[in-house]
């Protein structure tokens, strides 16, 4: 009896959505079809929210108990057609002949790509904050009037639109999700506009963003935000807690995150446009409460020369080779005075002595802004396997962080060598489970003296966490590689004295030598017969 199959996980709705898209793709290149895509599902969320206040509205005029009820159809289509009652309640107005389902009807028409065009435009055009935001690429070569009208019958299949009945945050999961799968395809590329979920996650429970203002100067397509809106709501807060603010220098990507938030319904300042975050800051008198940011690694491209003097330097004018201290000092110039940094950086940052690098460390270390450093393990990134590093910076130790009370930990910083968590998620790239981001975020905050999900209190762990001095740091010359502080796992006694477990090895290394000196002399008296034979 043959053996019975391993029935396979059923496919998730974003996953079943992927594969159809993907399948529609053809030969066209990845970093093309991602603005295709995502403008299409961006494009059915408005249309979406519209009908959802439109069917509102169109219940109300027909309800005599209400103060919107019309007595005839004229009366009732001018509230329906009403622009104010839509942009009111924060949905964006979208005009007759470019809602989706006037797209899904003209799906078949070989003009397609040209309507679709046309609809961004019309949104655009009447909704101020999506200017230059909209993809208006329909009418390229590369796409067919099949690929256009496939994609628009794929994002109306009746499976998405019964989820979306429940909810349309679903359209904001499949926006995630493409952006992820998209991020896959693209590799090394995908570290302009992407930041593992893994990363995300981890980042966000330490920084524990409950309220307040969440600043992510290098934001990418907005992931940062995502998750801090996930946390709010995980808590039992509002969408109204946080304040989000960004910016990013890449015009496509910024046009991606200021989807990627309206498809969640988040309102953020990200700027009139991109921007650079040194040359060009957007944010120049906010002090948020909470930094978060993946900033792009070693960058020896961002104008450090034309910055000097610049007022962000406190702890020492950065390399031009190089942005790593840049961004640190950036972050920390926006940072509240009780706000707290996180951030992803390269392993490099924590023992450069390049260029004057060691000199801005020590002056950080010196000043007690360095909370706690993370060491994580390699694998995390789409394309690339460098281990990077995780920094939290305040300029308050002594009790209160965020508007939380901690204990008073001056002159103290936590080091965590994460190295070792997490699993191969795919062949090349590697996650963390929940219980080893909790694990991480819980030894913070038990260290930090506040709220942890177990109630633990903190302990150095040998080998994984430790709690140091500002003077221990000053005696291994400001290096602030946790291995380093965090030591080895202790490993279990096994009651051999020392001593004799030295001999023991010993003689079992001479034993090894001595029969791979036997066996090297078999092969060679082998090798000598073989040679005598053709002689």
């Amino acid at each position: 009896m043959p053996p019975k199959k391993r029935a396979q996980p059923a496919k998730s709705l974003e996953a079943t959505l992927w594969d159809a898209a993907d399948e529609l793709r053809g030969k066209m290149d990845s970093a093309q079809y991602k603005h295709v895509v995502l403008g299409l599902i961006f494009l059915k969320y408005v249309s979406d929210t519209f009908m959802v206040r439109h069917r509102e509205l169109a219940r109300l005029v027909d309800d005599p108990e209400s103060d919107y009820f019309m007595p005839n159809d004229a009366a009732k289509r001018s509230v329906l057609e009403d622009r104010d009652e839509y942009t009111a309640e924060g949905v964006f107005w979208i005009p007759e002949g470019h809602r989706w389902d006037d797209l899904r009807k003209a799906a078949k028409q070989p003009d397609i790509g040209k309507r679709v065009d046309d609809a961004m435009e019309a949104i655009e055009r009447e909704n101020p904050t999506l200017k230059g935001v909209l993809p208006k690429n329909y009418t390229q070569r590369e796409l067919s009037p099949e690929n256009i009208g496939g994609l628009i019958d794929t994002f109306s299949r009746q499976d998405l639109a019964a989820e979306e009945y429940k909810g349309l945050d679903v359209l904001g999961r499949v926006y995630e999700y493409f952006l992820g799968q998209f991020a896959s395809n693209e590799g090394k590329k995908a570290g302009e506009f992407y930041t593992p979920r893994s990363v995300v996650e981890l980042l966000v429970e330490m920084l524990q963003p409950y309220h307040g203002r969440v600043l992510d100067p290098a934001c990418g397509s907005g992931g940062m935000f995502v998750q801090a809106d996930k946390f709010v709501a995980a808590h039992g807060g509002s969408r109204n807690d946080l304040s989000v603010f960004g910016q990013e220098s890449n015009p496509t990507t910024w046009r991606l995150a200021k989807m990627n938030l309206a498809v969640r319904g988040i309102e953020g300042n990200l700027g009139p446009e991109w921007g650079d975050s040194f040359q060009a800051d957007a944010h120049p008198d906010l002090r948020a409460d909470f930094v978060i940011a993946n900033p792009p690694f070693n960058d020896s491209k961002w104008g450090g020369e034309r910055l000097r003097t610049d007022v962000r330097w406190k702890y020492g004018a950065p390399p031009v080779q190089n942005a790593n201290y840049a961004w640190l000092q950036h972050f920390l110039h926006h940072c509240a005075p009780t706000g707290t940094v996180g951030t992803v950086l390269a392993n490099g940052s924590l023992s450069s002595q390049q260029n004057g690098e060691g000199e801005i460390r020590k002056a950080m270390v010196e000043a007690d802004v360095v909370e706690c450093i993370v060491a994580l393990p390699a694998q995390l990134f789409y394309g690339t396997a460098i281990p990077v590093c995780l920094w939290f910076l305040t300029k308050n130790k002594a009790g209160v962080a965020n508007g939380a009370k901690t204990r008073p930990r001056q002159a103290e910083t936590l080091f965590i060598d994460a190295r070792g968590i997490g699993f191969m998620e795919t062949r090349t790239l590697r996650a963390f489970s929940e219980a080893d981001v909790m694990r991480v975020a819980d030894t913070y905050h038990a260290w930090r003296g506040t709220e942890t999900s177990e109630g633990q209190e903190y302990a150095d762990v040998p080998g994984f966490c430790r709690s140091v001095t500002t003077s221990e740091i000053a005696e291994h010359g400001y290096f602030l590689t946790p291995g380093r502080y965090a030591g080895s796992e202790e490993v279990e006694d096994d009651g051999e004295p020392v001593e004799v477990k030295i001999a023991r090895l010993s003689a079992e290394i001479r034993e090894g030598f001595k029969k791979r000196e036997e066996l090297q002399a078999t092969v060679i008296a082998a090798l000598d017969s073989l040679v005598a034979r053709d002689e």
